[in-house]
Protein backbone atom coordinates (compact mmCIF):
# COMPACT_ATOMS: atom_id res chain seq x y z
CA UNK A 1 0.00 0.00 0.00
CA UNK A 2 1.23 3.21 -0.92
CA UNK A 3 2.72 6.01 1.74
CA UNK A 4 -0.11 9.00 2.04
CA UNK A 5 2.77 10.98 3.96
CA UNK A 6 6.21 10.76 5.10
CA UNK A 7 5.47 10.31 8.97
CA UNK A 8 4.15 6.76 8.05
CA UNK A 9 5.89 3.48 9.59
CA UNK A 10 3.25 1.57 10.77
CA UNK A 11 3.26 -1.75 8.85
CA UNK A 12 0.44 -1.93 6.40
CA UNK A 13 -1.59 -4.73 4.99
CA UNK A 14 -1.67 -5.48 1.20
CA UNK A 15 -5.65 -5.70 2.28
CA UNK A 16 -7.51 -6.05 4.80
CA UNK A 17 -7.87 -10.06 5.65
CA UNK A 18 -3.99 -9.87 5.45
CA UNK A 19 -4.34 -8.77 8.87
CA UNK A 20 -7.57 -10.44 9.79
CA UNK A 21 -10.28 -7.93 8.88
CA UNK A 22 -13.49 -8.18 6.82
CA UNK A 23 -13.77 -5.89 3.79
CA UNK A 24 -17.30 -6.62 3.90
CA UNK A 25 -17.63 -5.79 7.30
CA UNK A 26 -15.53 -2.42 6.93
CA UNK A 27 -17.89 -1.33 3.95
CA UNK A 28 -20.73 -1.58 6.24
CA UNK A 29 -19.30 -0.15 8.82
CA UNK A 30 -18.61 2.71 6.55
CA UNK A 31 -22.29 3.06 5.12
CA UNK A 32 -23.74 2.63 8.81
CA UNK A 33 -21.91 5.73 9.69
CA UNK A 34 -22.85 7.99 6.50
CA UNK A 35 -26.42 6.67 7.27
CA UNK A 36 -26.47 7.73 10.51
CA UNK A 37 -25.11 10.97 9.83
CA UNK A 38 -21.80 10.36 12.29
CA UNK A 39 -19.24 13.17 11.77
CA UNK A 40 -16.15 11.07 11.17
CA UNK A 41 -13.08 12.47 10.47
CA UNK A 42 -10.70 9.50 10.04
CA UNK A 43 -10.55 5.78 11.31
CA UNK A 44 -7.52 3.42 11.77
CA UNK A 45 -8.19 -0.28 12.61
CA UNK A 46 -4.92 -2.51 13.56
CA UNK A 47 -4.36 -6.16 13.86
CA UNK A 48 -1.46 -8.00 14.89
CA UNK A 49 -0.04 -5.20 15.00
CA UNK A 50 -0.67 -3.80 11.43
CA UNK A 51 -2.92 -1.29 9.56
CA UNK A 52 -5.63 -3.35 8.19
CA UNK A 53 -7.65 -0.30 6.76
CA UNK A 54 -7.55 3.81 7.37
CA UNK A 55 -9.88 6.33 5.89
CA UNK A 56 -9.41 10.35 6.18
CA UNK A 57 -12.46 12.35 5.15
CA UNK A 58 -11.34 15.13 3.11
CA UNK A 59 -9.97 18.15 4.43
CA UNK A 60 -9.25 15.70 7.02
CA UNK A 61 -5.42 14.03 6.44
CA UNK A 62 -3.07 12.04 7.41
CA UNK A 63 -0.88 14.74 8.04
CA UNK A 64 -3.03 16.77 10.24
CA UNK A 65 -2.96 16.77 13.86
CA UNK A 66 -6.64 16.51 15.59
CA UNK A 67 -7.83 17.64 18.63
CA UNK A 68 -7.88 14.55 21.37
CA UNK A 69 -10.07 16.73 24.05
CA UNK A 70 -10.40 13.99 27.18
CA UNK A 71 -8.07 11.45 25.03
CA UNK A 72 -5.26 13.80 26.48
CA UNK A 73 -5.69 12.35 29.81
CA UNK A 74 -4.38 9.08 28.77
CA UNK A 75 -1.03 10.19 27.97
CA UNK A 76 -0.72 12.44 31.00
CA UNK A 77 -1.75 9.33 33.29
CA UNK A 78 1.36 7.97 30.87
CA UNK A 79 3.89 10.71 32.35
CA UNK A 80 2.28 9.88 35.57
CA UNK A 81 3.32 6.28 34.92
CA UNK A 82 6.87 7.38 34.23
CA UNK A 83 7.20 9.24 37.03
CA UNK A 84 6.12 6.66 39.21
CA UNK A 85 8.46 3.96 37.48
CA UNK A 86 11.47 6.11 38.01
CA UNK A 87 10.66 7.13 41.77
CA UNK A 88 10.21 10.35 41.34
CA UNK A 89 6.63 10.04 43.24
CA UNK A 90 4.52 7.19 44.28
CA UNK A 91 0.92 6.90 43.32
CA UNK A 92 0.45 7.23 46.95
CA UNK A 93 2.45 10.66 47.40
CA UNK A 94 0.33 13.58 48.74
CA UNK A 95 -0.78 16.68 46.98
CA UNK A 96 0.02 18.70 49.28
CA UNK A 97 3.56 17.26 49.94
CA UNK A 98 4.62 18.23 46.05
CA UNK A 99 3.44 22.26 46.63
CA UNK A 100 4.10 22.99 50.36
CA UNK A 101 3.60 27.03 49.24
CA UNK A 102 0.31 26.63 48.59
CA UNK A 103 -2.01 27.64 51.13
CA UNK A 104 -6.06 26.86 51.63
CA UNK A 105 -8.28 29.38 52.24
CA UNK A 106 -10.21 27.36 54.33
CA UNK A 107 -8.34 24.45 55.31
CA UNK A 108 -10.02 20.54 55.02
CA UNK A 109 -9.16 17.56 55.95
CA UNK A 110 -9.91 16.34 52.55
CA UNK A 111 -7.03 18.26 51.19
CA UNK A 112 -4.83 16.93 53.37
CA UNK A 113 -5.11 13.44 52.38
CA UNK A 114 -5.64 13.62 48.56
CA UNK A 115 -3.03 11.34 46.73
CA UNK A 116 -2.07 10.93 43.16
CA UNK A 117 -4.14 7.71 42.33
CA UNK A 118 -7.32 9.60 43.98
CA UNK A 119 -6.40 12.07 41.09
CA UNK A 120 -5.74 9.14 38.68
CA UNK A 121 -8.88 7.70 39.27
CA UNK A 122 -11.18 10.62 39.51
CA UNK A 123 -11.51 10.22 42.99
CA UNK A 124 -10.27 13.50 44.47
CA UNK A 125 -13.88 14.52 45.52
CA UNK A 126 -13.25 18.05 44.18
CA UNK A 127 -15.09 20.01 41.84
CA UNK A 128 -13.08 23.24 40.79
CA UNK A 129 -16.15 25.69 38.88
CA UNK A 130 -16.84 25.32 35.25
CA UNK A 131 -16.90 28.74 34.47
CA UNK A 132 -13.73 30.11 36.15
CA UNK A 133 -12.06 32.32 33.83
CA UNK A 134 -8.33 30.07 32.98
CA UNK A 135 -6.88 33.14 31.76
CA UNK A 136 -6.73 34.79 34.89
CA UNK A 137 -6.17 32.40 37.56
CA UNK A 138 -3.70 30.30 39.05
CA UNK A 139 -5.04 26.48 38.20
CA UNK A 140 -3.20 24.70 41.17
CA UNK A 141 -4.62 27.43 43.86
CA UNK A 142 -7.77 27.35 42.00
CA UNK A 143 -8.25 23.47 42.22
CA UNK A 144 -6.91 23.16 46.24
CA UNK A 145 -9.53 25.71 47.04
CA UNK A 146 -12.29 23.99 44.85
CA UNK A 147 -15.37 22.88 46.28
CA UNK A 148 -15.36 18.85 47.90
CA UNK A 149 -18.14 17.19 47.39
CA UNK A 150 -16.91 13.74 48.55
CA UNK A 151 -13.89 12.43 50.71
CA UNK A 152 -10.63 11.12 48.47
CA UNK A 153 -11.65 7.92 47.37
CA UNK A 154 -14.92 7.76 48.23
CA UNK A 155 -16.57 8.62 44.96
CA UNK A 156 -16.04 9.08 41.09
CA UNK A 157 -16.35 12.26 39.82
CA UNK A 158 -14.96 12.79 36.10
CA UNK A 159 -13.05 15.90 36.83
CA UNK A 160 -10.76 17.45 34.29
CA UNK A 161 -8.81 19.53 36.75
CA UNK A 162 -7.47 15.98 38.22
CA UNK A 163 -5.44 15.25 35.38
CA UNK A 164 -4.19 18.99 35.43
CA UNK A 165 -3.11 18.13 38.52
CA UNK A 166 -1.31 15.25 37.22
CA UNK A 167 1.07 17.57 35.09
CA UNK A 168 1.68 19.91 37.80
CA UNK A 169 3.03 17.21 39.72
CA UNK A 170 5.14 15.93 36.72
CA UNK A 171 6.20 19.02 35.89
CA UNK A 172 7.00 19.97 39.70
CA UNK A 173 9.50 16.90 40.44
CA UNK A 174 10.74 16.31 37.07
CA UNK A 175 11.81 20.04 36.33
CA UNK A 176 10.60 20.63 32.89
CA UNK A 177 7.28 20.18 31.02
CA UNK A 178 5.75 17.19 30.56
CA UNK A 179 6.18 17.26 26.98
CA UNK A 180 9.93 17.74 27.40
CA UNK A 181 9.33 14.77 29.98
CA UNK A 182 7.59 12.87 27.47
CA UNK A 183 9.31 13.55 24.76
CA UNK A 184 12.89 11.15 25.31
CA UNK A 185 10.48 8.50 27.20
CA UNK A 186 7.52 8.62 24.50
CA UNK A 187 7.21 10.27 21.72
CA UNK A 188 10.53 9.54 20.12
CA UNK A 189 10.72 5.75 20.74
CA UNK A 190 6.65 6.00 18.72
CA UNK A 191 8.08 8.17 16.22
CA UNK A 192 6.00 11.05 17.06
CA UNK A 193 7.04 14.23 16.32
CA UNK A 194 6.67 16.65 19.39
CA UNK A 195 3.17 17.67 19.84
CA UNK A 196 1.35 21.05 20.14
CA UNK A 197 -0.14 20.60 24.09
CA UNK A 198 -2.50 23.79 25.59
CA UNK A 199 -1.49 25.03 28.85
CA UNK A 200 -1.71 27.64 31.84
CA UNK A 201 0.07 31.07 32.28
CA UNK A 202 2.81 28.94 33.99
CA UNK A 203 3.35 26.32 31.17
CA UNK A 204 1.86 23.40 32.52
CA UNK A 205 0.11 21.38 30.11
CA UNK A 206 -3.69 21.20 30.75
CA UNK A 207 -3.64 17.72 31.34
CA UNK A 208 -7.57 17.59 30.67
CA UNK A 209 -7.60 18.15 27.62
CA UNK A 210 -5.36 20.62 24.96
CA UNK A 211 -3.07 17.89 23.07
CA UNK A 212 -3.38 17.25 19.06
CA UNK A 213 -1.80 14.49 17.98
CA UNK A 214 -2.27 12.82 14.17
CA UNK A 215 -4.21 9.66 13.90
CA UNK A 216 -1.35 7.26 13.34
CA UNK A 217 0.20 9.19 16.45
CA UNK A 218 -3.08 7.49 18.10
CA UNK A 219 -2.42 4.53 17.01
CA UNK A 220 1.01 4.03 17.93
CA UNK A 221 0.16 5.54 21.54
CA UNK A 222 -3.20 2.73 21.80
CA UNK A 223 -0.90 -0.07 19.96
CA UNK A 224 1.94 0.31 22.84
CA UNK A 225 -0.88 -0.10 25.67
CA UNK A 226 -2.30 -3.15 23.67
CA UNK A 227 0.97 -4.57 23.97
CA UNK A 228 1.18 -4.06 28.05
CA UNK A 229 3.69 -0.86 26.59
CA UNK A 230 5.87 -2.68 24.16
CA UNK A 231 6.62 -0.81 21.03
CA UNK A 232 8.90 -2.32 17.74
CA UNK A 233 10.67 -4.76 19.86
CA UNK A 234 10.87 -1.90 23.11
CA UNK A 235 10.01 -1.54 26.67
CA UNK A 236 8.41 1.81 26.35
CA UNK A 237 5.88 2.34 28.86
CA UNK A 238 6.39 0.35 32.04
CA UNK A 239 4.98 -2.91 31.37
CA UNK A 240 3.08 -2.75 35.41
CA UNK A 241 1.60 0.75 34.39
CA UNK A 242 0.60 -0.62 30.98
CA UNK A 243 -1.20 -3.02 32.47
CA UNK A 244 -2.71 -1.61 35.78
CA UNK A 245 -3.87 1.44 33.72
CA UNK A 246 -6.28 -0.15 31.55
CA UNK A 247 -8.17 -2.21 34.40
CA UNK A 248 -11.37 -1.18 36.03
CA UNK A 249 -9.85 0.10 38.82
CA UNK A 250 -13.00 1.89 40.50
CA UNK A 251 -16.67 1.61 40.05
CA UNK A 252 -17.59 4.39 38.03
CA UNK A 253 -21.49 3.53 38.32
CA UNK A 254 -23.98 5.99 39.24
CA UNK A 255 -26.10 6.15 41.91
CA UNK A 256 -28.83 4.40 39.40
CA UNK A 257 -26.57 1.93 37.40
CA UNK A 258 -27.20 2.28 33.61
CA UNK A 259 -25.42 -0.47 31.19
CA UNK A 260 -23.36 1.40 29.34
CA UNK A 261 -19.48 1.99 28.25
CA UNK A 262 -19.17 5.15 30.99
CA UNK A 263 -20.21 3.28 33.50
CA UNK A 264 -17.93 0.56 33.47
CA UNK A 265 -15.47 0.62 35.60
CA UNK A 266 -12.74 3.46 35.31
CA UNK A 267 -8.60 2.86 35.63
CA UNK A 268 -5.60 5.18 35.38
CA UNK A 269 -7.70 7.36 32.85
CA UNK A 270 -8.88 4.66 30.65
CA UNK A 271 -12.58 3.84 30.40
CA UNK A 272 -13.45 -0.33 30.67
CA UNK A 273 -15.85 -0.58 27.78
CA UNK A 274 -19.42 -2.63 28.54
CA UNK A 275 -20.15 -3.88 25.25
CA UNK A 276 -16.71 -5.29 24.36
CA UNK A 277 -15.72 -7.93 26.99
CA UNK A 278 -12.21 -6.99 28.12
CA UNK A 279 -11.87 -3.98 26.35
CA UNK A 280 -10.92 -0.81 27.50
CA UNK A 281 -10.30 3.14 25.34
CA UNK A 282 -8.54 6.49 25.62
CA UNK A 283 -11.40 9.08 25.05
CA UNK A 284 -11.87 12.31 23.70
CA UNK A 285 -15.07 14.53 23.53
CA UNK A 286 -16.63 14.32 20.28
CA UNK A 287 -15.72 10.67 20.09
CA UNK A 288 -11.82 10.92 19.55
CA UNK A 289 -11.26 7.06 20.63
CA UNK A 290 -8.14 4.82 20.89
CA UNK A 291 -9.62 1.59 21.59
CA UNK A 292 -7.84 -1.57 22.81
CA UNK A 293 -9.20 -5.01 22.28
CA UNK A 294 -6.50 -7.87 23.36
CA UNK A 295 -9.14 -10.63 22.76
CA UNK A 296 -8.81 -10.18 19.46
CA UNK A 297 -5.20 -8.59 19.29
CA UNK A 298 -6.93 -5.51 17.60
CA UNK A 299 -6.64 -1.87 18.21
CA UNK A 300 -9.05 0.93 16.42
CA UNK A 301 -8.95 4.75 16.12
CA UNK A 302 -11.40 7.02 15.46
CA UNK A 303 -11.28 11.14 14.87
CA UNK A 304 -14.80 12.74 15.34
CA UNK A 305 -16.82 15.93 15.36
CA UNK A 306 -20.22 13.69 16.78
CA UNK A 307 -20.94 15.23 20.52
CA UNK A 308 -22.52 11.64 21.16
CA UNK A 309 -20.08 9.67 21.93
CA UNK A 310 -22.34 6.37 23.09
CA UNK A 311 -24.02 6.77 19.51
CA UNK A 312 -20.73 6.87 17.78
CA UNK A 313 -19.53 3.59 19.81
CA UNK A 314 -22.52 1.92 19.05
CA UNK A 315 -22.16 2.46 15.73
CA UNK A 316 -18.67 0.78 16.11
CA UNK A 317 -19.82 -2.33 18.55
CA UNK A 318 -22.26 -3.12 15.77
CA UNK A 319 -19.36 -4.22 13.36
CA UNK A 320 -16.07 -5.30 15.45
CA UNK A 321 -15.46 -7.69 16.85
CA UNK A 322 -17.45 -8.72 13.98
CA UNK A 323 -15.32 -8.03 11.49
CA UNK A 324 -12.64 -9.82 12.74
CA UNK A 325 -11.52 -12.95 10.72
CA UNK A 326 -8.19 -15.28 10.59
CA UNK A 327 -8.68 -16.75 6.85
CA UNK A 328 -6.42 -14.45 4.90
CA UNK A 329 -8.20 -14.44 1.48
CA UNK A 330 -8.09 -11.88 -0.13
CA UNK A 331 -11.34 -9.99 -1.11
CA UNK A 332 -13.41 -10.90 -4.31
CA UNK A 333 -12.67 -7.95 -6.59
CA UNK A 334 -15.59 -6.56 -6.56
CA UNK A 335 -15.61 -6.25 -2.93
CA UNK A 336 -12.58 -4.13 -2.93
CA UNK A 337 -14.02 -2.18 -5.96
CA UNK A 338 -17.65 -1.01 -3.62
CA UNK A 339 -15.07 -0.29 -0.15
CA UNK A 340 -12.78 2.28 -2.08
CA UNK A 341 -15.30 3.60 -4.07
CA UNK A 342 -17.04 4.11 -0.74
CA UNK A 343 -14.01 5.61 1.20
CA UNK A 344 -13.20 7.92 -1.94
CA UNK A 345 -16.58 9.25 -2.34
CA UNK A 346 -16.58 10.49 1.45
CA UNK A 347 -16.23 14.25 1.74
CA UNK A 348 -17.22 17.41 3.57
CA UNK A 349 -17.93 19.83 0.69
CA UNK A 350 -17.36 23.72 0.72
CA UNK A 351 -20.32 26.35 0.36
CA UNK A 352 -21.41 26.05 -3.82
CA UNK A 353 -20.68 28.20 -6.33
CA UNK A 354 -23.50 31.10 -6.70
CA UNK A 355 -24.12 34.15 -8.45
CA UNK A 356 -22.09 37.23 -7.38
CA UNK A 357 -24.03 40.58 -5.33
CA UNK A 358 -23.94 43.72 -6.65
CA UNK A 359 -23.38 44.90 -3.52
CA UNK A 360 -19.78 43.58 -3.56
CA UNK A 361 -17.91 47.07 -5.06
CA UNK A 362 -20.26 49.06 -2.11
CA UNK A 363 -18.59 46.45 0.85
CA UNK A 364 -15.55 45.74 -0.20
CA UNK A 365 -13.03 46.68 2.10
CA UNK A 366 -15.56 49.22 4.04
CA UNK A 367 -14.86 48.34 8.35
CA UNK A 368 -17.83 46.97 9.82
CA UNK A 369 -17.95 46.87 14.20
CA UNK A 370 -19.81 44.72 16.31
CA UNK A 371 -20.78 45.85 20.49
CA UNK A 372 -20.15 42.74 22.94
CA UNK A 373 -22.85 40.76 24.23
CA UNK A 374 -22.49 41.58 28.02
CA UNK A 375 -24.05 37.77 29.21
CA UNK A 376 -21.99 35.80 27.31
CA UNK A 377 -18.59 37.85 28.09
CA UNK A 378 -20.05 37.32 32.07
CA UNK A 379 -20.22 33.86 31.41
CA UNK A 380 -16.63 34.05 29.56
CA UNK A 381 -18.36 32.36 26.29
CA UNK A 382 -17.91 35.48 23.86
CA UNK A 383 -18.85 34.87 20.60
CA UNK A 384 -15.86 33.68 18.56
CA UNK A 385 -14.61 33.27 14.92
CA UNK A 386 -14.24 29.25 16.34
CA UNK A 387 -17.40 27.70 17.22
CA UNK A 388 -18.37 26.90 20.93
CA UNK A 389 -17.12 23.14 20.39
CA UNK A 390 -13.71 24.64 20.20
CA UNK A 391 -13.30 27.04 22.35
CA UNK A 392 -15.08 25.09 25.56
CA UNK A 393 -12.22 23.68 26.48
CA UNK A 394 -9.85 26.14 25.49
CA UNK A 395 -7.96 28.36 28.73
CA UNK A 396 -7.93 31.49 26.77
CA UNK A 397 -11.50 31.66 24.72
CA UNK A 398 -10.49 34.59 22.42
CA UNK A 399 -14.10 36.11 21.18
CA UNK A 400 -15.60 39.30 20.47
CA UNK A 401 -15.83 39.56 16.82
CA UNK A 402 -14.82 43.23 16.06
CA UNK A 403 -13.36 45.40 13.24
CA UNK A 404 -15.02 43.01 10.30
CA UNK A 405 -14.02 43.59 6.27
CA UNK A 406 -14.57 41.52 3.43
CA UNK A 407 -12.47 42.03 0.24
CA UNK A 408 -13.70 40.79 -2.56
CA UNK A 409 -11.37 39.42 -5.50
CA UNK A 410 -13.15 37.81 -8.47
CA UNK A 411 -14.06 34.15 -6.90
CA UNK A 412 -11.86 34.52 -3.69
CA UNK A 413 -12.85 37.15 -0.75
CA UNK A 414 -11.07 37.74 2.66
CA UNK A 415 -12.50 38.61 5.65
CA UNK A 416 -10.24 40.52 8.21
CA UNK A 417 -11.27 40.97 11.91
CA UNK A 418 -9.80 41.35 15.36
CA UNK A 419 -11.23 39.18 18.28
CA UNK A 420 -8.82 41.17 21.67
CA UNK A 421 -5.51 42.07 20.66
CA UNK A 422 -5.72 39.09 17.87
CA UNK A 423 -6.27 40.36 14.49
CA UNK A 424 -6.42 37.51 11.30
CA UNK A 425 -7.26 37.25 7.87
CA UNK A 426 -8.76 34.16 6.27
CA UNK A 427 -9.35 33.63 2.40
CA UNK A 428 -12.36 31.55 1.36
CA UNK A 429 -13.26 30.53 -2.03
CA UNK A 430 -16.28 31.78 -3.88
CA UNK A 431 -16.41 29.21 -6.73
CA UNK A 432 -17.42 25.92 -4.47
CA UNK A 433 -13.70 25.75 -3.79
CA UNK A 434 -12.18 25.83 -0.29
CA UNK A 435 -9.10 28.05 -0.06
CA UNK A 436 -6.34 27.47 2.63
CA UNK A 437 -5.21 30.00 5.23
CA UNK A 438 -4.01 30.42 8.71
CA UNK A 439 -4.96 31.72 11.80
CA UNK A 440 -3.87 32.93 15.61
CA UNK A 441 -6.91 32.89 18.00
CA UNK A 442 -6.41 32.03 21.68
CA UNK A 443 -2.66 32.10 21.16
CA UNK A 444 -3.33 28.85 19.22
CA UNK A 445 -2.55 28.48 15.75
CA UNK A 446 -4.86 26.56 13.15
CA UNK A 447 -4.71 26.18 9.45
CA UNK A 448 -8.06 26.90 7.86
CA UNK A 449 -10.29 25.82 5.09
CA UNK A 450 -12.85 28.11 4.27
CA UNK A 451 -15.53 28.85 1.28
CA UNK A 452 -18.40 31.65 0.75
CA UNK A 453 -21.39 32.34 -1.46
CA UNK A 454 -24.05 35.20 -1.94
CA UNK A 455 -27.33 33.16 -0.84
CA UNK A 456 -29.06 36.34 -2.24
CA UNK A 457 -28.27 39.82 -2.85
CA UNK A 458 -28.07 41.07 0.73
CA UNK A 459 -27.13 37.69 2.54
CA UNK A 460 -23.30 36.00 2.07
CA UNK A 461 -23.06 32.90 3.69
CA UNK A 462 -19.04 31.90 5.24
CA UNK A 463 -17.92 29.01 6.42
CA UNK A 464 -14.66 28.85 8.12
CA UNK A 465 -13.02 25.36 9.02
CA UNK A 466 -9.68 25.05 11.29
CA UNK A 467 -9.11 22.11 10.10
CA UNK A 468 -6.97 20.86 13.58
CA UNK A 469 -10.52 21.08 15.25
CA UNK A 470 -13.91 18.88 15.24
CA UNK A 471 -15.86 21.67 14.45
CA UNK A 472 -16.06 24.30 11.50
CA UNK A 473 -17.61 27.90 11.90
CA UNK A 474 -20.85 29.44 10.20
CA UNK A 475 -21.67 32.98 9.45
CA UNK A 476 -24.96 34.57 7.98
CA UNK A 477 -23.80 38.21 7.02
CA UNK A 478 -26.81 40.30 6.08
CA UNK A 479 -26.02 43.79 4.40
CA UNK A 480 -28.56 47.11 5.10
CA UNK A 481 -26.35 49.56 3.01
CA UNK A 482 -29.04 52.04 3.34
CA UNK A 483 -29.32 52.19 7.23
CA UNK A 484 -25.72 51.21 7.64
CA UNK A 485 -26.37 48.01 9.71
CA UNK A 486 -25.19 44.68 8.96
CA UNK A 487 -25.99 41.73 11.30
CA UNK A 488 -23.87 38.16 11.65
CA UNK A 489 -25.99 34.98 12.13
CA UNK A 490 -23.70 32.61 13.78
CA UNK A 491 -23.55 28.68 13.63
CA UNK A 492 -21.41 25.50 13.73
CA UNK A 493 -20.75 22.15 12.80
CA UNK A 494 -21.60 20.29 15.15
CA UNK A 495 -24.40 22.21 15.52
CA UNK A 496 -24.42 24.05 19.09
CA UNK A 497 -27.99 21.93 19.73
CA UNK A 498 -26.12 18.87 19.72
CA UNK A 499 -23.40 20.38 21.90
CA UNK A 500 -25.93 21.81 24.24
CA UNK A 501 -28.04 18.28 25.02
CA UNK A 502 -24.76 16.42 25.21
CA UNK A 503 -23.73 18.90 28.09
CA UNK A 504 -26.86 19.44 29.74
CA UNK A 505 -26.51 16.01 31.63
CA UNK A 506 -23.25 16.97 33.02
CA UNK A 507 -24.32 20.65 34.56
CA UNK A 508 -26.10 18.87 38.12
CA UNK A 509 -22.43 17.97 38.92
CA UNK A 510 -20.57 20.64 37.43
CA UNK A 511 -22.37 23.58 38.51
CA UNK A 512 -23.72 23.19 42.34
CA UNK A 513 -25.02 26.73 42.50
CA UNK A 514 -29.21 26.10 41.91
CA UNK A 515 -29.06 29.80 40.53
CA UNK A 516 -26.13 29.40 38.20
CA UNK A 517 -27.14 25.76 37.32
CA UNK A 518 -30.65 26.69 35.82
CA UNK A 519 -29.28 29.68 34.15
CA UNK A 520 -26.86 27.61 32.46
CA UNK A 521 -29.56 24.93 31.53
CA UNK A 522 -31.84 27.84 30.38
CA UNK A 523 -28.76 29.02 27.82
CA UNK A 524 -28.16 25.60 26.62
CA UNK A 525 -32.19 25.24 25.78
CA UNK A 526 -31.64 28.23 23.59
CA UNK A 527 -28.52 27.75 22.80
CA UNK A 528 -29.26 29.64 19.19
CA UNK A 529 -30.21 32.67 20.84
CA UNK A 530 -28.41 33.02 23.83
CA UNK A 531 -24.90 30.96 23.35
CA UNK A 532 -24.65 31.79 19.40
CA UNK A 533 -26.61 35.20 19.49
CA UNK A 534 -26.83 37.18 16.28
CA UNK A 535 -24.31 40.17 15.79
CA UNK A 536 -25.21 43.70 15.12
CA UNK A 537 -22.50 45.54 13.76
CA UNK A 538 -22.67 49.07 11.81
CA UNK A 539 -20.84 49.64 8.48
CA UNK A 540 -18.64 52.04 8.51
CA UNK A 541 -18.21 55.04 5.71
Amino acid sequence: MEKTWEGEDLPRAAYPEEAGVSTAELTAFVRDLEEIHIANHSFMILRHGVVAAEAFVPPFAPEIPHALYSFSKSVSATAVGFAVDEGLISLDTLVKDVFPEYRQKRPDENYQRLTVRHLMTMMSGREPSLIADKAKIDWIQNFIDAPVKSMPGEKFRYTNENIYMLCAIVSRVSGMSVIDYLTPRLFEPLHIERPFWETDQKGIEAGGWGLYLRTEDMAKFTLCYLNKGMYNGRQVIPRWFAEDAVKPLVDNSPNEPEIGDSSNGYGYCFWHNYHVENSSRADGMFSQFGILMPDYDAALIFTDGHPDEQYVRDCIWRHFPKAFENVKVAPAPEETAEYQALIASRRILPLPRRQHSPLEASLNGRRMRFNKTVLLNIFGYPVSMLPLPVTYMTTDKAGNIDNVAILFDGDTCRILWSEGDEMNCVPCGMDGRYREGKMRLGGIDYRTLSSAAWKNEVQLEMEIRPIETVASRKLLFTFNLEKGIVSIRPGSTPDIMELAESLAPAMDSLLTNETLNRTFKKALSHAGEIIEPTLIGRILK
